[in-house]
């Protein structure tokens, strides 16, 4: 009986401390949910915002990146007024003062695939020079072999006179090494000189100033072809330079070896270009004759479309940041809205504007006020990294952390990365539809049946969806009847320059292919 007793008390006792922990933990539940519930109240916008998965559906984020939304309403304008100014560049009565240049590069010639022989092609366009040898072999096929050169400091700032010089010198020691100099062929040379001209023929253009680091004497209102034929002739090479070419013509011919249907040429890298071939009687500014085939190709500078506030009705207040904030403020609006030298700009301005709307980094806030870090300098998003963030599947954002890293951000988390790489394709989705549009003008223009476009550059090579957010643009754009198609080219510069001189003088072609079959008896 003692025993029982006591059992009872114990039991008692554990029930009543039991019934006590309860009510405490209750309370303590309540107390908390009443806390958070009022800090709810006092801060709703606050709380809201650190939980969006899904930053698309929080409405402002979404307000924030809805000014880089274009409507297809908004799209066909801008064709519509760009055609306007392609109009205006071709035309002798407003051309001066027109804004898309539309210059006629001379280039009238395209490559079908079966022309055979060896070409030179010289490609300045830095502090590398390149030097090629190109064998055409016909049916397509190509054989290239070639070698980089640096230049010197010393030459990029010296006398005019010494860097052509220093190329001819260069162009030497190529050819010697592959056994072609002195044996009584000319070999034509195509010349990629990728700094602005004024052409005035397909073997005559005159620099307009020099940019990239160059700042030779003697050169500025000169025709660079004479000056570099003039050192190849003081140092008796057997080779003639038949034609120069910037970029762009020579991404559109070098595809068009491959697939003769090409008619349109498109960079898309640190700038953006376009040209395409156009009808003779389309180009007023024409200098030349009118033989068969009664075309060229235009040369757009396609940039500068916007530079006379056309092109308002899209820009956003980054936009207008970037441009003010540029080497040349007012000047390539077109460009400054799609290339990479100013996406991953757009994609930071747009970051700190979200941090310091508090709807981005929270809880981090104070670790983020070392201004040194690249967040907060101009430059300091990479567009590479707009393409390396949005590679990321998935839910462990290991490329968007990394580069957040590179900033300066310290343990992103899941939501910030979410919202990071939502604003990349924001920007560069934009970007593919401006470009779209750009060639939805010239393919519609064209008319032909099928069309394929050569493209270069690196945002085009390297960022993940470009192609495919251009070329779903592109098909609500075009006319149903017209087939197009995108393809990547192959070494515009070098390639490109090659078939231009090949087509540029047939005879010294011919004569390629005589000492190119006497060589391999």
């Amino acid at each position: 009986m003692p025993f029982n007793f006591a059992q009872i008390f114990q039991d008692d006792l554990i029930t009543s401390m039991v019934r006590k922990t309860a009510y405490g933990l209750a309370t303590t539940c309540v107390l908390g949910a009443a806390a958070y519930a009022g800090y709810c109240v006092a801060a709703p916008e606050k709380h809201q915002l650190r939980h969006y998965r899904h930053p698309e559906l929080n409405d402002q984020i979404e307000k924030v990146l809805d000014s880089l939304k274009i409507t297809d309403d908004q799209l066909e304008q801008i064709m519509h007024l760009l055609e306007e100014e392609m109009n205006a560049g071709l035309s002798p009565l407003t051309h001066h003062q027109a804004i898309v240049k539309m210059f006629p590069t001379y280039v009238r010639n395209i490559p079908n695939g079966t022309e055979i022989g060896q070409v030179l092609a010289l490609d300045l366009g830095g502090t590398n020079f390149r030097v090629l040898l190109i064998d055409l072999r016909g049916n397509s096929r190509i054989e290239l072999t070639s070698k980089i050169f640096l230049i010197p400091q010393s030459v990029m700032i010296g006398d005019g006179k010494r860097l052509f010089r220093h190329l001819a010198e260069c162009l030497h020691e190529f050819m010697q090494k592959e056994r072609i100099l002195n044996t009584g062929v000319c070999y034509p040379i195509g010349f990629t000189f990728s700094f602005p001209c004024q052409q005035e023929g397909l073997a005559s253009a005159r620099l307009t100033a020099w940019t990239k680091g160059f700042d030779c004497s003697g050169v500025v209102n000169e025709d660079v072809v004479k000056l570099l034929q003039d050192a190849i002739d003081e140092k008796r090479i057997n080779a003639k330079c038949v034609a120069l070419i910037n970029d762009t013509v020579g991404t559109l011919m070098a595809c068009a070896y491959k697939d003769p249907s090409t008619a349109i040429g498109l960079i898309l890298g640190t700038g953006t270009n376009a040209c395409y071939i156009e009808n003779l009687d389309k180009v007023g500014t024409w200098k030349g004759d009118y033989n068969e085939p009664k075309q060229v190709i235009i040369n757009m500078e396609w940039g500068a479309f916007g530079d006379n506030g056309r092109l308002n009705l899209i820009r956003t207040k980054y936009d207008e940041e970037v441009d003010l904030s540029s080497m040349n403020p007012g000047k390539q609006i077109f460009e400054k809205m799609i290339s990479g030298m100013y996406m991953g700009e757009i994609v930071r301005l747009i970051i700190l504007d979200l941090l310091q709307q508090e709807l981005l980094f929270l809880g981090h806030r104070d670790t983020y006020g070392d201004y040194k870090t690249p967040l907060y300098n101009r430059g300091g998003f990479y567009t590479k990294f707009v393409s390396t963030v949005e590679i990321d599947e998935g839910i462990q954002f290991s490329n968007t952390r990394r580069v957040l890293e590179d900033i300066g951000i310290r343990n992103p988390t899941y939501d910030d990365c979410a919202i990071v790489r939502h604003i990349c394709r924001q920007v560069s989705k934009r970007a593919a539809k401006l470009a779209a549009a750009g060639l939805a003008v010239l393919i519609n223009r064209i008319g032909k049946s099928n069309i394929t476009v050569g493209v270069d550059g690196s945002l085009y090579r390297y960022h993940p969806r470009f192609k495919h957010n251009m070329e779903r643009c592109m098909e609500t754009l075009i006319n149903k009847s017209i087939q197009f198609k995108l393809t990547l080219s192959d070494d515009g510069s070098g390639k490109g320059a090659a078939m231009v001189a090949c087509l540029a003088d047939d005879s010294l072609c011919k004569k390629s292919v005589v000492h190119n079959e006497t060589t391999r008896d």
